[in-house]
């Protein structure tokens, strides 16, 4: 009897993972907004795409940062994994709107080891960067909305 309450109680946790609140949604919001403002920092424009692919990313790095990556995984494994998801998001947004529809939204030609121009090692590294704060952002939220506990990383 105490295995199937345990497998019970990790059902509730993986259930509760994916629950969709106004808060959660904000922070997806928030999330694509934070980005378009960085690259207006970065290249002084963005381009609405870009602020959807952010909003539209964060949802499954989000849940997969509550459901899937346990708080064991050393913070910089976290920021692969979620540089990883986020230039894989890339080259499929830069395959439609680049590529198939021509809009010229960014190029990365110029740059060594692009892949079609559209993904690099140097916008790979930094979207791996760019990921500790969402990591972080994100797991306060879930402490906040009482779905996970107070964050705490394993930086090794």
């Amino acid at each position: 009897m105490r295995n199937s309450a345990g497998i019970a109680n990790a059902c509730r946790k993986a259930a509760r993972g994916v629950q969709i609140t106004v808060l959660r949604v904000l922070g997806w919001c928030f999330f694509g907004v934070m980005y378009g403002g960085l690259e207006i920092l970065w290249r002084g424009y963005t381009h609405w795409t870009m602020l959807l692919l952010a909003a539209v990313i964060s949802v499954p790095l989000d849940i997969a940062n509550d459901t899937v990556i346990p708080w064991e995984t050393p913070l910089w494994l976290q920021a692969i994994i979620g540089g990883t998801i986020i230039t894989a998001a890339e080259f499929i947004t830069g395959c439609i709107v680049n590529l198939w529809l021509g809009w010229g939204v960014w190029d990365y030609s110029d740059l060594p080891l692009n892949v079609l121009g559209q993904i690099c090692p140097q916008y790979w590294a930094l979207w791996c960067l760019m990921a500790v704060p969402a990591i972080v952002m994100f797991d306060l939220m879930a402490y906040r909305s009482g779905r996970g506990p107070w964050p705490k990383y394993k930086l090794l």
